[in-house]
């Protein structure tokens, strides 16, 4: 049982899901009566980088969260038979060595949903998440019934975009060595995090830790990000979306900048933006209680009108 008694059950598993027939890994908190919110995490990261104690806010005012490993991310399917991906090429417009792209990424999503039973959940998306949930609401908007896009973008390349020289001072994660990992994702987080709120290096270690005992594939994270370089710029798809969204962004957001969620909002109709200052591309334990409480007012005004 977790905050306020909530119950946090183990996590469980699927198989054939969705038209690839993936295994998908995921774990729920709380009451399965309550209005259901699939949690859809970013490029690299596992369900578990969505904090347990983030799902327990939600789920100790009424909703029914439920976080899952992409595929390619934890313990959920991984393409290690796809080609590698040719970055150069890539950019140049050949996309021969891209093995899938966000829409497949939707039906995977949308294949759990009919695995679990459900005829339409609410969206809730982390960077590369918050670009599946916006395919999602384009390609199956019957299945959606709010959509929150946090730290994310809509693909047109003059918004958006990171600070080149926060990334190049990093270098490629370090996946020979257990520690080694963990150290650079404690670096990266307090490259990328919120300049507001410090980072708990502790509480960050203790996650790299656990993430790179579940899945330390060195490319599925290269294959998720050519993903999103294939399926391109989703403005105009998304001005026709209808569906009650909401917008989460921080205005130091060194890896997917600012303007990016303001273009969101701007191409969604009737969009709701929110901005934090201080607020990098991480999810700021001190900032829990307020994205859960902005969520869960968009999705009970969404359920009232049920």
């Amino acid at each position: 049982m977790g905050k306020n008694n909530v119950q946090v059950h183990g996590e469980e598993s699927v198989q054939n899901v969705g038209p690839s027939n993936i295994k998908i890994v995921y774990q729920r908190f709380g009451d399965p009566t309550l209005p259901p919110v699939f949690l859809i995490m970013g490029a690299g990261a596992q369900m578990i980088n969505w904090p347990e104690g983030f799902c327990l806010e939600l789920a100790g005012r009424g909703l029914h969260p439920i976080r899952f490993d992409n595929r390619d991310a934890g313990l959920s399917t991984h393409f290690f038979d796809a080609p590698v991906p040719d970055f150069p090429a890539i950019q140049s417009g050949d996309f021969s060595t891209v093995t899938y792209t966000l829409s497949d990424m939707a039906a995977d999503t949308v294949g759990l949903m009919d695995m679990l039973g459900y005829d339409s959940v609410h969206l809730v998306g982390a960077s590369m998440g918050g670009m599946i949930a916006q395919t999602i609401a384009i390609e199956f908007p019957h299945r959606v019934r709010s959509l929150t896009s946090i730290m994310s973008t809509t693909g047109n390349n003059s918004v958006g975009q990171p600070d080149y020289s926060v990334l190049a001072n990093l270098g490629s994660p370090p996946y020979h060595d257990r520690q080694a990992y963990i150290s650079w994702q404690i670096k990266s987080r307090k490259a990328i995090g919120s300049p507001k709120y410090p980072l708990d290096e502790k509480a960050t270690a203790q996650i790299a830790g656990l993430a790179w005992d579940r899945d330390h594939d060195p490319l599925g994270m290269l294959r998720q990000a050519v993903a999103v370089i294939k399926s391109g710029d989703r403005t105009e798809q998304l001005r026709s979306v209808e569906i009650p969204t909401l917008i989460i962004h921080g205005e130091n957001d060194k890896m997917i900048d600012v303007s990016g969620g303001r273009a969101t909002a701007a191409a969604i109709p009737n969009a709701e933006l929110v901005t934090f200052e201080g607020m990098g591309h991480d999810l700021p334990k001190q900032l829990w209680s307020e994205f859960a409480i902005r969520i869960v007012n968009l999705i009970y005004r969404v359920e009232s009108l049920k």
